[in-house]
């Protein structure tokens, strides 16, 4: 069994995703990124970034304590390595799944959420931040789309952990400033995707938990954006 402590953000569906795609057994345990749970002495205990998510392995192989795991792309690859699937056996094929996961980590992920946060949450409009984050989410788009014209996979010609970590920061487009209808290759992987029954499962995962983050109150502000 393992303990997925979880919000549901692009983040923390990567790896309610990845836990369908694997049929691994696990348990939903909520951290309230608006209340302020990811400072919690215990979640900082093997979480100690005070993001989330992060999974508790409670049967590791090895016989040994349970095994925590933090960062999504790091557990992306524990779960990948510890099931032997969506990540290829070989080499090159597998290079090229961690080029595209850590392309994810490194871009995607900061500079879309960058968009999503000045474009849709800032309580304060910032046009050069508006336009600067959706000037890069769209070339961070056009790359994609350059990829997946010849790869009906990011990394290939399989499906792999990196297409887990980029699909759910692809779900709210319109907020990053993306027509998506310009990037038509990124459609047809993305319609793929939402094709997908585990797919559908992971990104339906703590749905009911999901609340306006504009509506925050000012210390709720404070402690998810880090700001007044």
């Amino acid at each position: 069994m393992i303990d997925l402590y979880f919000w549901p953000t692009p983040n923390g569906r990567k790896i309610s995703i990845a836990l369908e795609e694997l049929g691994l057994e696990y348990t939903l345990k909520p951290v309230n990124i608006g209340k302020g749970d990811q400072f919690d002495p215990g979640f900082l205990a093997f979480s100690p970034n005070n993001r989330m998510p992060a999974i508790i392995d409670h049967n590791d192989d090895t016989g040994g304590d349970p095994q925590p795991v933090f960062d999504s792309g790091a557990i992306l690859l524990y779960l990948a390595e510890k099931t032997g699937k969506l990540i290829p056996a070989d080499h090159r094929k597998r290079i090229s799944t961690i080029e595209w996961l850590m392309w994810q980590m490194s871009g995607v992920g900061p500079m879309l959420g960058q968009a999503h946060h000045f474009n849709h949450y800032a309580k304060e409009k910032i046009p050069y931040a508006m336009e600067r984050y959706s000037i890069e989410s769209n070339r961070l788009y056009g790359v994609m789309d350059r990829r997946l014209a010849d790869h009906e996979w990011l990394a290939g010609d399989e499906y792999t952990i990196a297409d887990i970590a980029v699909f759910p920061w692809t779900r709210t487009y319109e907020r990053q400033g993306v027509a998506i209808d310009d990037y038509p290759n990124v459609e047809r992987w993305r319609q793929t995707m939402l094709s997908r029954d585990a797919v559908e499962r992971g990104m339906k995962a703590g749905s009911e938990w999901t609340s306006d983050l504009r509506a925050l109150d000012t210390d709720e502000w404070k402690k998810l954006f880090g700001s007044k």
